[in-house]
């Protein structure tokens, strides 16, 4: 079964996509947006289609004492518009500081500002699907 993650922002839209046995998340490319609701919905349902994705997983970037601000009802629309346009499940996931986790590890590898910039976003998407596919291996509850 193959998942997609979104790490919806309001310049970014980040996407991963995971292997076809879920064990692994691996970076799809940036949707720069563009205010333009219908066109990154597009993208969203290319993607779908073209790695076959049965469940799309939104990162929830709730506040540190777990309420939900502005950002999160921003992914929530978004993600209601991409269940409607792709006909397909969604998953929200809590993704508080996966952009700081993401931004932390460009850093430690030394990358520089200008790429950091240009990868947060993937690399949120990555930690975001990856975290909910080791939760579904582990079989817990969370």
């Amino acid at each position: 079964m193959r998942i997609l993650s979104l790490d919806v922002g309001t310049k970014n839209i980040g996407m991963a996509v995971c292997d076809p046995l879920g064990f692994t998340a691996q970076p799809l490319p940036t949707i720069r947006r563009k205010g333009d609701l219908c066109g990154d919905l597009r993208h969203v349902a290319a993607a779908v289609r073209e790695y076959q994705v049965e469940t799309i997983v939104v990162g929830l970037p709730k506040n540190m004492n777990g309420t939900e601000g502005p950002s999160c009802l921003m992914a929530k629309e978004f993600a209601t518009a991409a269940e409607k346009e792709t006909g397909l499940p969604i998953v929200y996931w809590d993704e508080r500081l996966t952009s700081k986790m993401a931004e932390s590890a460009m850093i430690e590898a030394d990358l520089s500002r200008k790429k950091r910039k240009k990868e947060v976003d993937s690399l949120a998407a990555i930690l975001i699907l990856q975290n909910y596919l080791d939760y579904l291996r582990s079989g817990s509850s969370r």
